[in-house]
């Protein structure tokens, strides 16, 4: 039996894999190190001293490099067929739900490409001869979310000390980058290694999970569960219940801001509103538009905030709930052919983002402050993961004058 840990860079094999690395098998078997960014594998042969072993991944340390990146899963496929050589092989590797986008894909890629020739996902994982390996992911580093785990390794002061004088001897730049991508910092170095197995379904959810916006986020179908999770189904009921308050159905219709797939959307159709969609991803946009909207209540558009501001529909309101958190010029949101705006986000970013832009706005003026559900921990992707959700507060804003 062979340990073939797949990973971005060297580094990472020494933060997040060293009890694979130096106590692989009772009878110390031998261990591979393949390194997804250059195609390299990194032999370490059964017998091999821990030390020993660091030291022959030592001269691979290399600075931060941005562009390093996953092959996809059929370069991976080869390198690992290539490194187990014929011997039985466990598989190692990355989370898909790193908040390091970058490891987080070697991660879902790895998985796929030892799934087979054909993974559910649809991708071709290479070599048709290959076996299906098994593979588990570290946990390391996550800031976000809470696993539960299968494996987890305490480490002894001895492994933990060999972890520090690797970092401190051979990486020394990346304990001083300015990388978020890189920087090796304090919660990047696991006292205890923690690892689980994903089945593909789960994967692909804690992947999507973790992707803020585009096409990763769209690769599965409502990737942040609107339509199972308890927390979500209170947002999404307060906040049409919210909007009824202010305005009532029968007039123009509302437009809402990032439709995404379309939970808020139903709530404000079964209410009797009609409802401009805008959902600038395609992908999303597609399932949207797929829905058993009633003729005439629900039409879908590709605009984003730009678009909508420069030659939107008039509307009796906007709805910009839950969607400026990734930089959007707040001054679009003069322009935009409406009287009403309904914005809502979480406590700290509305502290931060919307109220000091609304305290030197000269067009729009709050009218009522409320907060639409309460902060709740809740487990996500079939309960592997869980997290805090930091609640909702929603701002109706009037045009001053309107």
């Amino acid at each position: 039996m062979i340990e073939i840990v797949v990973v971005l860079r060297v580094e990472d094999a020494v933060l997040d894999f060293l009890s694979v690395l130096t106590d692989p098998d009772p009878g110390g078997g031998p261990a591979a190190v393949v390194l997804a960014d250059r195609g390299d594998i990194l032999r370490l042969p059964a017998g091999t001293p821990p030390a020993e072993r660091l030291a022959l991944l030592a001269p691979y340390v290399r600075p931060a490099e941005e562009d390093a990146a996953s092959p996809g899963p059929a370069a991976l496929a080869d390198l690992v067929r290539r490194a187990a050589d014929g011997h039985s092989a466990r598989v190692w590797t990355h989370s898909p739900a790193d908040n390091r986008r970058s490891r987080g894909r070697v991660g879902r890629d790895t998985a796929i490409a030892c799934a087979g020739p054909a993974d559910t996902t649809g991708d071709t994982a290479g070599d048709t001869a290959a076996p299906v390996l098994t593979v588990r992911h570290a946990v390391g580093y996550s800031p976000y979310l809470q696993f539960v785990s299968d494996l987890d390794r305490p480490l002894d002061r001895e492994r933990i000390a060999a972890k520090l004088d690797f970092v401190n001897r051979s990486a020394p730049g990346l304990l001083t980058t300015s990388s978020p991508e890189f920087m090796v910092q304090t919660p990047r170095i696991p006292a205890a290694e923690r690892f689980f197995a994903a089945d593909p379904t789960e994967r692909e959810r804690l992947f999507a999970l973790l992707a803020s916006l585009g096409d990763e986020a769209a690769a599965v179908a409502d990737p942040w569960e609107f339509a199972t999770s308890p927390y979500e189904a209170r947002r999404l009921d307060a906040t049409a219940a919210w909007v009824r308050r202010h305005c009532p159905p029968g007039g123009k219709p509302l437009v809402e801001v990032g439709a995404c797939e379309g939970a808020l959307t139903s709530r404000l159709a079964a209410d009797g509103f009609c409802v401009y969609a805008t959902e600038p991803n395609p992908r999303f946009r597609a399932r949207l538009d797929a829905a058993p909207w009633d003729t005439g209540t629900v039409q879908v558009g590709a605009e984003d905030l730009a678009g909508l501001a420069k030659e939107g529909p008039e509307g009796a309101a906007y709805l910009l709930i839950e969607m400026l958190y990734y930089g959007q010029d707040l001054a679009l949101l003069d322009d935009l052919p409406t009287d009403l705006l309904f914005l809502a986000l979480e406590p700290e970013a509305l502290e931060t983002r919307l109220r000091p832009w609304l305290a030197a706005s000269a067009v729009w003026r709050a009218v009522e402050e409320t907060p639409l559900v309460t902060p709740r921990v809740e487990p996500v992707c079939g309960g592997r993961a869980y997290l805090s959700k930091r609640g909702s507060v929603g701002l109706a804003l009037r045009r001053t004058g309107g």
